[in-house]
């Protein structure tokens, strides 16, 4: 078997060592490994209004951490804004007025178990370090604790790289930013129907959710001019492309 403190070592030693393309380093999924839970991901915070997935494992985490984002709601918000640990062992016993939109895709997808941590340094909060597990049940103390380390190690890695997570932010062209194209349609669709930003990103959030699409695929199609808010918020299709 291998020793646990070893694994968690080497991840915490390679955590800082990312590059242009990734704002970590090492490997997620042996990151999930020795947590002992199914899948993690990182999420920062970028605008105020978009949580940026910039490093996971991949199928569910991804796809979770795409929900959340679509409906705009979700325990990965509560945790940021709250800066404050979301533990929710069992989702099926979660009330569901609290996230009735994204209770029921995090089950689609077989979620069960989901644990957010904020990366805060006092009254400053750069994302969330998410674990989820497709059973449910508690992190035991050790599972909690490695977890805290964790999260710890990640907030200290983006803070050394403060410069490299503004570029993701900005989204200059040489960065492998998951969403890029989601804040430039949410800027688009502020144009186009003269309302403030946050108030964009709700409109393009709830055109994804009731054609049922991506908000990636959906904020594409903005930017290349397939969709258009111009004329009315529940978004206008232009199948020419031609539509500013």
């Amino acid at each position: 078997m291998v020793d646990v403190s070893v694994a968690l070592a080497r991840i915490l030693r390679d955590l800082p060592d990312g590059n242009r393309s990734g704002l970590l380093g090492g490997d997620p999924a042996r990151c999930a490994d020795v947590l002992g839970v199914d899948g993690i991901a990182v999420s920062l915070a970028t605008d105020g209004a978009a949580m940026e997935l910039v490093w996971s494992t991949p199928d569910r985490s991804a796809a979770l951490d795409e929900v959340q984002c679509t409906v705009g709601e979700g325990p990965v918000f509560d945790a940021y804004r709250h800066r404050t640990l979301v533990a929710i062992p069992d989702l099926q016993r979660a009330d569901t007025r609290r996230w009735p939109a994204f209770l029921p895709e995090a089950q689609r997808l077989g979620v069960q178990a989901l644990f957010c941590f904020p990366l805060h340094l006092g009254a400053v909060c750069l994302g969330v370090f998410t674990a989820q597990r497709a059973v449910p049940g508690p992190l035991d103390p050790d599972q909690m604790n490695d977890a805290l380390i964790v999260a710890a190690a990640v907030t200290a890695a983006v803070i050394r790289h403060g410069g490299q997570r503004a570029s993701f932010a900005r989204a200059e062209p040489h960065t492998a930013l998951h969403r890029a194209a989601v804040h430039q349609a949410t800027g688009m669709i502020s144009v186009q129907a003269g309302v403030p930003l946050p108030v964009a990103m709700a409109i393009l959030r709830a055109h994804a959710y009731r054609t049922e699409r991506p908000l990636l695929a959906t904020a594409e199609d903005v930017v290349a001019r397939r969709l258009h808010f111009r004329d009315n918020r529940d978004g206008t299709s232009a199948p020419s492309g031609n539509r500013d």
